[in-house]
């Protein structure tokens, strides 16, 4: 099967069984999808919905994040993954939207990467989500799934590679769709250590279940 047209099949399958996809993380406006995103790394959605409203509630703008210090941010978010690391980040990156974007969340990836804790990935979140552009962000979950399904060849060994091959194929207008169905499918279906492979709807058009039983 060529390249395209296993794309097409793909594609065609998650529109019918995920017509409806988008972030799991909880937010209210693009500074809250921010902080989110920044606690998400590491750590699972659901962990970061539980400790965030408090902290939306304390912290409501960057101006109030700024103020405060990672020492108390940290008793907010101690129960994330590298609580220690992420306190600093927030205040930092709250500090820099107040000092050089005017308080708003900036809409490329060159000015998203500037801030803390802010990489190519979480920075490719906000400009899908909140800018709605074609950005293709590559945590574990799309990493597992496009080379499960055979999306990306076995050379393809970073995020990066990843996502620009991905973006070859992907039509830029569902690019930001294409993002969430990959991670939810790795999410709840194809799973790291037990994928579903009985219950999925591409078993028998992916890689990893026509691989050769051992």
């Amino acid at each position: 099967m060529k390249k395209q047209e296993l794309y097409n099949k793909v594609i065609a399958y998650f529109q019918e069984a995920m017509p409806v996809a988008e972030t799991e993380l909880h937010y209210n406006n693009p500074f809250e999808l921010l902080i989110a995103v920044i606690l998400s790394a590491q750590c699972t959605d659901k962990r970061v919905n539980m400790i965030t409203p408090p902290l939306y509630r304390d912290f409501p703008t960057p101006e109030a994040l700024a103020a405060s210090t990672p020492e108390v941010v940290y008793e907010y978010i101690r129960s994330v993954s590298y609580p220690n690391n992420k306190a600093k980040h927030l205040v930092g990156m709250a500090q820099m939207l107040v000092k050089d974007f005017h308080s708003e969340v900036p809409g490329t990836l060159e000015e998203l990467v500037r801030l803390p804790g802010v990489g190519r990935k979480t920075a490719n979140v906000i400009q899908s989500v909140v800018f709605n552009k074609a950005a293709m962000a590559v945590d574990t979950h799309v990493f597992r799934v496009s080379h499960r399904i055979g999306l990306v060849p076995k050379t393809c060994t970073t995020p990066l590679a990843t996502e620009k091959y991905l973006m070859k194929y992907i039509p830029e207008e569902i690019v930001p769709t294409a993002h969430h169905w990959l991670i939810l499918h790795g999410r709840y279906v194809c799973m790291a250590r037990t994928p579903k492979c009985a219950e999925c709807g591409l078993n028998g058009l992916c890689r990893y279940s026509l691989k050769p039983a051992l």
